[in-house]
């Protein structure tokens, strides 16, 4: 199906800033977006700046401006002073060294939650975990500080996750290819003799946590490097969203059938919305709609339309068989069952 968006090509906005200095809370996406209307296009507005090998680590308080090149290309140069260290010193006189951290590339407020609290995990996996079996008030909730009994596991670790599966989650044919899992609380095992069962208390509760919910061993989520780059052959549908919403916007996060060996954090796809086939004839009609059956005798061309951008997607977190990405840019509702391509 062919999909229609603008070519690429460096064409930096009228409105860009001259000069401006990088801010705490500032994003390396606002900033992209501050300059070009293709910001996976970033990289090369630093193309002749020999000062920069990463033009995806800026800092608060670098200096940007946009200059001509000997070619008359506008590029764009940094100023920055040398790094400063912090040095503090802790309550007993200890030293300790801070360096200046870059900015992100997405807001870290939006998708924090998504990197330490949710996964996708494979029926298989999800069901050979312990659960939960109740506390001895009888209780149907839990919460912080909470002594649950668990079924024991072969392997038991000390320090443990408590999920449950949100949904389960299907590609565009209808096949299942995991499930959505969510973190719902930090727990430790308890040395107790009990037999079979395991004594957990609950650490720190994000949510509540109810019998049956499961026992994993602790998941460290650590964030993955996001690089901004733009798609280049890949080609995937948005399947879900982590908050069940129909209808999606700026900032909502969605599920893409796309896994770690097509995408990677910071992979920049467009969405697009292709339109129902239109069934030709006397009276032209959408394919479903009354009346629209072909027959033997009065067939009608069947005529696909072209797939329409209607907004950008960025990935930040992946998996064996799917990713997460944030929405970026929307022009129009976004929903299960649009493409996502090269932007």
């Amino acid at each position: 199906m062919p999909l229609y968006s603008f070519a690429d090509s460096i064409l930096v906005k009228n409105s860009a800033p001259e000069v401006y200095v990088v801010k705490k809370g500032d994003t390396l996406w606002d900033i992209s977006n501050m300059y070009l209307d293709k910001p996976w296009l970033w990289p090369q507005l630093w193309r002749t700046n020999i000062h920069i090998t990463n033009p995806h680590l800026i800092y608060p308080g670098d200096k940007l401006r946009l200059v001509k090149n000997e070619k008359g290309e506008t590029v764009l140069e940094v100023v920055r002073e040398l790094a400063k260290t912090e040095i503090k010193l802790s309550p007993k006189g200890i030293k300790s060294f801070k360096t200046a951290e870059p900015i992100p590339a997405l807001p870290w407020s939006v998708i924090k939650p998504y990197i330490e609290n949710e996964m996708i995990m494979s029926k298989q996996a999800y069901d050979r975990y312990p659960y939960v079996l109740g506390n001895q008030e009888g209780s149907v909730r839990y919460v912080t500080n909470n002594l649950v009994l668990g079924k024991a596991s072969r392997r038991s670790k000390k320090d443990l996750n408590i999920v449950r599966k949100q949904n389960e989650l299907y590609d565009m044919d209808g096949n299942f290819i995991g499930l959505q899992i969510r973190h719902l609380a930090d727990a430790k095992l308890v040395d107790a003799d009990i037999g079979k069962q395991k004594l957990i208390k609950i650490i720190q509760a994000k949510l509540e946590v109810k019998r049956g919910d499961k026992i994993i061993p602790a998941v460290k989520n650590v964030p993955e490097e996001i690089f901004l780059s733009a798609a280049e052959v890949q080609t995937g549908y948005i399947i879900d969203d982590l908050e069940q919403h129909n209808l999606l916007g700026k900032y909502n996060v969605v599920v893409l059938d796309l896994g770690a060996d097509q995408v990677s954090a910071g992979t920049i796809m467009g969405i697009y919305r292709q339109g129902p086939k239109i069934i030709d004839g006397k009276q032209p009609k959408y394919e479903g709609e009354n009346n629209a059956i072909r027959s033997a005798f009065n067939r009608g061309d069947e005529i696909s339309q072209p797939a329409l951008k209607v907004g950008e997607v960025v990935v930040f977190k992946t998996f064996d068989i799917a990713s997460y990405a944030l929405i970026t840019k929307s022009a129009r509702v976004i929903k299960r069952g649009m493409i996502v391509a090269k932007p």
